[in-house]
C-alpha cells in the first residue's frame, strides 16, 4: 500500500493559513468504497484509509515512512502568489473592459 505525503492547501472558505503548514501522511485507498444495499451507507474494508498522520516537516514524514517500511509518494506543494489589486482600479478610465452597471 502506498502512502501519500503532501502539504494541504489552505481552506477556500477562510482567509487564514491554519493547518496548511504541516505535512500529512495519508494512505491511498486499497479497495474502492461500496454502498451497503440495505441502509445505503458507504463503507469500505480498508482500515488504513482512516489514518492521517501530521508532521512539521517533509523530512520528518519521509523519515517515518522509511523507518516503518512504508512505500510513499511525495507531492510538492504549489506555491501561489497573491495578486495585489487596488479598489481604485475598478474606476480607472483605461480599463480593459468597460465598467457597466
Amino acid at each position: 500500500m502506498v502512502a501519500r505525503i503532501y502539504r494541504p492547501s489552505r481552506n477556500a472558505m477562510q482567509s487564514g493559513k491554519a493547518k496548511s503548514r504541516e505535512w500529512l501522511l495519508v494512505y491511498e485507498p486499497e479497495e474502492p468504497k461500496r454502498v451497503e444495499p440495505l441502509m445505503g451507507y458507504t463503507s469500505s474494508g480498508d482500515m488504513r484509509s482512516q489514518i492521517k498522520l501530521s508532521f512539521e516537516t517533509r523530512e520528518q514524514a519521509v523519515e517515518y515512512a522509511e523507518r516503518n517500511a512504508i512505500a510513499y509518494r511525495v507531492e510538492e506543494p504549489r506555491i501561489t502568489r497573491p495578486v495585489k489589486v487596488a479598489y481604485a482600479d475598478n474606476f480607472r478610465y483605461d480599463r480593459r473592459q468597460p465598467w457597466t452597471h
